[in-house]
């Protein structure tokens, strides 16, 4: 069979765009995941590595103003710093002391 010299037919013509375009594809999201790891990183260490807040410990009854420390740890959860079962078990405390 005799090779056909000149320009490539309409199948190879497809299929170098499909190679084209594949590998453009994977360079660009090659490039897109690695900016993307690098300016997660980046973030991380500009934020600070504070170990996570403990729950105030309880005062006794008489010296506490329950009202102002649930007020506090509300603020506290409604902030991020503290989970819902902290702040359950904060309340719980201060209510049962």
């Amino acid at each position: 069979m005799m090779r056909r010299m000149g320009r490539p037919g309409l199948v190879g013509t497809m299929a170098r765009t499909a190679v084209i375009a594949g590998t453009a594809t994977a360079v660009v999201g090659g490039v897109h995941n690695r900016q993307e790891q690098k300016a997660t990183a980046a973030q991380q260490a500009q934020a600070p590595q504070a170990p996570p807040p403990s729950p105030p410990a309880a005062a006794p009854a008489g010296d506490v103003d329950i009202t102002g420390e649930l007020t506090k740890l509300a603020e506290m959860k409604n902030n991020g710093l503290l989970t819902d079962e902290e702040f359950a078990a904060a309340k719980a405390k201060l209510l049962n002391a």
